[in-house]
């Protein structure tokens, strides 16, 4: 889960592990310089974050014999934003450090320095060796500290606020038993659906509106409100993240609200959860709901699954 700590007025840390799982260390053998394997995408301070891991080294002339690994910067803001961490690989059957190194703080800024990390993390000789005496498979751990100097409350802390207390709320939607009030403007704002049920010829001209929810649970509607509000999905306490059930429903709800930039979110994190049990589901879902990146996701993993 992300914690944040406040050692100033105007600065924010938030600090957040991103994990990698390599299965089969063995079968990335041979693999090209740069190419990679990469995480789920990390929500840390308000930005998005993966681990790249490459098997054969991010570049053929300076990383011979050696793996290299990087965190990426996913974030599309014109600014600079500072951050430190350290990353260690252990191997899953015995826990043993594989390798662990840090970085002082750096700047990201898209696209300028998009990425930092280590072209010479480990040798590909270790890696094999401890391959063919275990499993081969390993976990790439990144502890990322993000810091943004900010005046103590930006725009999506607000909103989240003002969601959280309720003040100035002008509807409650009923799902499945349970309540949640919030701001016809600001939902309006951010979804034409919205837009079009509370200020469209038909609306309902009410000064506190009522709506009821059907087929969502609340948990996704709790998520996808706080996404409208704050632009970022609210942090997961489970330690793998939200998990592909609540992707395929949150999805569902983004297409149905016609909130377009969180259904590319859903996506992109469900394309990296396509395998044998999970392939047909998602290459439904895809034709349901016109994601045609996860659809070809679906299409280009079918053949090689024969």
């Amino acid at each position: 889960m992300d914690k944040i700590s406040t050692s100033s007025r105007c600065l924010k840390e938030s600090t957040a592990t991103l994990s990698l799982e390599v299965t089969n260390y063995l079968q990335l053998m041979g693999v090209n310089a740069g190419d990679y394997v990469s995480s789920r995408v990390f929500s840390v301070g308000g930005y998005d974050w993966e681990i790249r891991f490459y098997p054969g080294g991010i570049d053929e002339q300076d990383c011979a014999g050696k793996a290299s690994v990087f965190v990426w910067f996913l974030g599309k803001e014109d600014k600079d934003v500072g951050a430190k961490f350290t990353m260690s690989m252990l191997e899953n059957k015995t826990k043993a450090q594989v390798a662990s190194l840090d970085v002082r703080k750096r700047f990201f800024r898209n696209p300028e320095y998009i990425c930092w990390g280590f072209p010479e993390f480990v040798d590909k000789s270790r890696l094999e060796s401890l391959s063919r005496c275990g499993d081969g498979c390993f976990t790439i751990l990144c502890v990322l500290t993000v810091s943004l100097e900010s005046s103590p409350l930006e725009l999506p802390d607000h909103f989240e606020q003002i969601l959280r207390d309720g003040r100035g709320t002008d509807v409650v939607f009923g799902v499945a038993g349970h309540e949640f009030a919030a701001h016809k403007s600001l939902l309006a704002a951010r979804s034409s659906v919205f837009g079009e049920q509370f200020f469209g010829p038909k609306a309902e001209k009410d000064d506190m509106l009522r709506v009821e929810v059907l087929n969502m649970e609340p948990a996704i509607f709790e998520t996808m409100l706080h996404y409208i509000y704050t632009d970022s999905l609210p942090d997961c306490e489970d330690e793998g993240g939200y998990g592909t059930a609540t992707m395929q429903d949150l999805l569902a709800a983004a297409s149905s609200y016609k909130l377009d930039r969180l259904k590319i979110i859903c996506e992109d994190e469900l394309r990296k959860r396509i395998d044998h049990e999970t392939v047909t589901t998602l290459s439904a879902l895809a034709d349901q709901h016109g994601c045609n990146r996860l659809r070809v996701a679906c299409d280009k993993f079918v053949p090689s699954s024969k």
